[in-house]
């Protein structure tokens, strides 16, 4: 039989997740970010649950052709623009929307020979400091833009470093305000944290109002926090779109002074019963997990115990005595008891965020969908 170990994508959760951006910013459009394989959960997994979105946006050529591929065709958007003078022959061909945020990029598209001229999403580098032209050369950028037949409509872009907490949007907003002003065109300025931290929210006296012609939730649209650990994802009103679920497949008693695992880092102080979970590093669980790091023991709340190894890690069973050899363990996600899991909170255990989790699941873990 296979490996006890499987992960869940919940359809219901994308289409709950993606109303919820909506209604955080009702006069917006949506761009379902899908890139990184929709974050780990799998393009062609998620199509019918974020398909209510009004475009996708991803980095890869590839993931672009797997949209159209399954019939999508509205908006696909390349979030770092094209990386060779071939790119543009598969965004016509393909009717891709590309982002460009450098002069070389702009250079491709001035000896690009096409009929049908391109739809770009000209990108302010407004104090992110990744990808953009800076304030001072955006509007020349414009407008060799306009000046170019291979070119139909500019939208304009940046990026937010700072929506999800101090020193917040009001900073990077002004200089993008001030930069941009008269320019025409679409504006997408909000990721998952300025969508529902900042969208709709009342003007600060002297600062601008952010508003945002595109929104583009992320990480919120996988039902994972933006903000966390300030706020949870249940603040939020988001629910998991994925659940990593494994068995126990061993059982072993303790007795104090016993250790668990490589390296012996747990020793016990107490007589326990462990059990030994079908789950590890190399399904994508975090090895940096210490003893602690929450989980559920048949929809019961527990621990893990000892390090992480490549294909097991332990948990504690005193929480759920009747547990044992088959019994199901929530890593993260929805357990059939209702109880849920965040996977931010497994995520700051191991010193990290929910997107590296996500993107972390193993080729090897059986998905399925429900």
């Amino acid at each position: 039989m296979p490996r006890p170990i499987q992960a869940t994508i919940h359809m219901a959760a994308l289409q709950h997740n993606l109303k919820r951006a909506r209604a955080a910013a009702p006069d917006a459009k949506v761009w379902a970010v899908v890139k990184a394989n929709a974050y780990g959960h799998g393009i062609e997994r998620t199509f019918d649950g974020l398909r209510g979105a009004d475009g996708f946006a991803l980095l890869e050529l590839d993931e672009a052709q797997r949209m159209r591929d399954l019939g999508w065709r509205g908006p696909v958007l390349l979030l770092e623009g094209v990386f060779e003078p071939r790119d543009l022959e598969h965004c016509s061909r393909l009717g891709l929307w590309h982002t460009v945020h450098c002069d070389e990029q702009i250079e491709m598209l001035a000896a690009h020979k096409t009929h049908a001229p391109h739809r770009v999403f000209l990108k302010m580098n407004s104090g992110m400091n990744r990808l953009g032209f800076t304030p001072q050369r955006y509007r020349a950028a414009w407008s060799r833009l306009d000046a170019l037949p291979q070119v139909d409509e500019i939208s304009l872009m940046t990026h937010f470093s700072d929506a999800d907490g101090p020193p917040g949007i009001a900073q990077q907003l002004a200089v993008f305000d001030a930069a941009s002003q008269g320019l025409p065109g679409e504006r997408s300025l909000s990721n998952s944290a300025a969508t529902l931290r900042h969208m709709g929210a009342l003007p600060v006296a002297g600062q601008a109002a952010l508003q945002s012609d595109w929104i583009r939730p992320g990480i919120a649209g996988y039902g994972s926090a933006p903000d966390f650990p300030e706020h949870d994802a249940a603040y939020w009103g988001l629910l998991p779109a994925m659940t990593l679920q494994a068995r126990i497949i061993g059982v072993q008693d303790l007795l104090p002074g016993d250790t668990v695992g490589y390296g012996s880092t747990f020793v016990a102080e107490r007589p326990m019963r462990i059990g030994i979970v079908a789950c590890g590093y190399a399904d994508g669980y975090p090895r940096l997990c210490p003893s602690g790091t929450p989980v559920l023991v048949e929809g019961v709340r527990s621990r893990t115990v000892g390090r992480v190894s490549m294909d097991l890690l332990t948990v504690d069973l005193a929480s759920a005595p009747a547990a044992g050899f088959g019994s199901m363990v929530t890593l993260w996600g929805r357990a059939a008891s209702g109880l849920t899991l965040g996977i931010d909170d497994v995520a700051r255990a191991a010193g990290t965020v929910g997107y590296e989790l996500m993107c972390a699941l193993a080729p090897r873990v059986p998905v399925q969908v429900d």
